[in-house]
């Protein structure tokens, strides 16, 4: 990933209805959400969510399929894997296990 790619995503998410909704689909994993239901789940305004969806879409985090009439949305975990591996790339003074607890933290599941 290059500087320029990581300060677009970083900014992106740098925004609370931004985070929750990135965080929502990132919940939902491979089945997605369709904006509808996001917005009632978050409790956004369906217009300020579509602004906000087209700035994470713009920074490359997610994507978006038709069904329909509804648009469902998906992260893009390529992405978002490059990202974190930009942000901790010699990490820890060289060391890169010491980056592993924080790595592993990312990949698990919450019960």
């Amino acid at each position: 990933m290059e500087k320029t790619s990581a300060i677009l995503a970083l900014s992106a998410l740098a925004h609370d209805v931004r985070l929750d909704t990135f965080r929502a689909l990132a919940q939902a994993g491979d089945d997605g959400l369709l904006a509808g239901e996001m917005a009632r789940a978050l409790s956004i305004n369906p217009t300020t969510l579509s602004n906000n969806l087209k700035i994470l879409s713009h920074a490359g985090l997610i994507h978006a399929r038709r069904e329909g009439r509804g648009i469902r949305y998906f992260v893009m975990a390529e992405e978002m894997r490059a990202l974190l591996g930009y942000l901790t790339e010699d990490c820890c003074g060289g060391r890169p296990e010491l980056c592993a607890p924080l790595a592993a933290q990312g990949t698990e599941k919450t019960t």
